[in-house]
């Protein structure tokens, strides 16, 4: 079959899902299936994924997009992130299915689509890779001191700030609520930390760390990839800060890690949309 897009319907739990698969015409043994985060359709926002799937299948590999239960052209109930294990497994079944020389999959996400996808990867061998693009471990204190440390300090030693209070532009009193509110929450949160040495601690029970067992469990390669001006990538970055468990996981010789300067959270130019689909590729033919 000659390289292009084809369409796909398949089943999951009795419902019908769609998806969207890019055929290289010499495809490789090694394919991408993107797992989309919620509420998000197959396309992507500013039409990333369609964007992604068409520069890797020009590579020779090929990828798959697909609308989750709920989600887009796919029939049935909306499911969180946390619950979408049946969808990514129809999903990964209709693409071999229909690529049957395949032999690895590389699973790629953003925010919680890329937390959903560490979630399932361990349970499936056939998986042998995952993409991470801001991995979604927002919690109320991780939050707080994140917006803490990389947002009002910064507004702190900006000209512009200080320019908008002055001539009123900003509401005072409002933002001395903000500050206050959020330094309140993160300092609360350093004050009741406990040791958190393991992965296995017994208050372990948080995202973050159920998100780290999960990518300990899994053994492959995996490329992390955070926006240089998201909250939700420097969250995650904090975590190797404040545990020695994470640090530990993300210095592993199987862990890379990029960071595109000055990217929001969805990448909506197209220089960082070209830099993560770049990273992705490359990543993805290294090994």
């Amino acid at each position: 079959m000659s390289a292009g897009q084809q369409a796909l319907r398949f089943a999951c739990r009795d419902r019908a899902l769609i998806g969207v698969l890019h055929r290289p015409v010499q495809p490789a043994t090694r394919a991408m299936l993107i797992v989309t985060g919620g509420p998000q359709y197959r396309a992507g926002s500013h039409r990333q994924f369609v964007l992604l799937g068409r520069h890797l299948a020009k590579q020779s590999i090929a990828v798959m997009r697909f609308d989750t239960r709920g989600m887009g052209d796919s029939e049935g109930d909306l499911h969180t992130f946390e619950h979408i294990d049946d969808d990514v497994r129809a999903a990964l079944d209709a693409l071999l299915a229909a690529m049957p020389t395949l032999r690895e999959v590389v699973l790629w996400g953003l925010c919680d689509g890329a937390t959903a996808a560490a979630f399932y990867a361990a349970d499936d061998r056939r998986i042998t890779g995952l993409v991470l693009l801001n991995p979604w471990v927002r919690t109320e204190t991780g939050a707080a001191q994140a917006t803490l440390r990389h947002y009002y300090l910064q507004r702190l030693v900006s000209a512009a700030f200080w320019r908008n209070l002055a001539s009123g532009a900003v509401d005072a009193g409002a933002a001395i609520t903000s500050f206050r509110q959020t330094a309140a929450a993160a300092l609360t949160a350093k004050a009741k930390r406990q040791p958190d040495t393991d992965a296995d601690h017994p208050s372990a029970g948080d995202l973050p760390a159920r998100l780290h067992r999960a990518l300990t469990r899994f053994p492959g390669p995996i490329l992390f990839i955070l926006s240089g001006a998201d909250i939700g990538a420097r969250e995650f970055s904090a975590l190797s800060d404040r545990h020695p468990h994470w640090r530990r996981l993300l210095d592993d010789s199987r862990v890379t890690r990029a960071d595109i300067a000055h990217a929001n959270h969805t990448f909506a130019r197209k220089v960082w949309r070209d830099r993560v689909a770049d990273l992705t590729t490359e990543w993805i033919k290294s090994w």
